[in-house]
């Protein structure tokens, strides 16, 4: 099926288009690609995907993950974003442990932040 092998725009809600653009270009280094004729912030991501960043009222946002990206070396991540001010969700739940950020479930290491608007936003390691 031609869907397995697209490219996927990821859409996420935020209240402020240029606060919005700050952090995701500037705090977390993606590639800023211009606005959408409706003024969306547009960035590139790997494999021809993109995100759009799309003006809506606040609390439309998700409450689960909205969005993560596969990393090499999750720790370094997780430093190197702190060091830019990105500010990690930790958890102390029955199945759910961070210990400097990150929680080890099975074969996968993960850490959690929110973007401004409060869209959880995740980093993920395979072990």
């Amino acid at each position: 099926m031609a869907l397995a092998k697209s490219a996927v725009a990821v859409m996420l809600p935020i209240t402020d288009p240029d606060r919005a653009q700050k952090f995701y270009g500037e705090t977390l280094g993606l590639p800023y690609d211009g606005m959408t004729s409706e003024g969306a912030p547009r960035f590139t991501l790997s494999g021809g995907s993109e995100l759009v960043l799309l003006p809506r009222p606040a609390g439309t946002q998700s409450e689960s993950t909205a969005m993560s990206w596969e990393v090499h070396g999750i720790e370094s991540e997780v430093t190197g974003l702190a060091e830019r001010g990105v500010v990690f969700e930790d958890y102390d739940l029955p199945d759910l442990k961070t210990v400097d950020h990150i929680c080890v479930m099975g074969a996968e290491k993960a850490a959690w932040f929110k973007d401004p608007d409060g869209n959880v936003l995740c980093i993920h390691e395979s072990t």
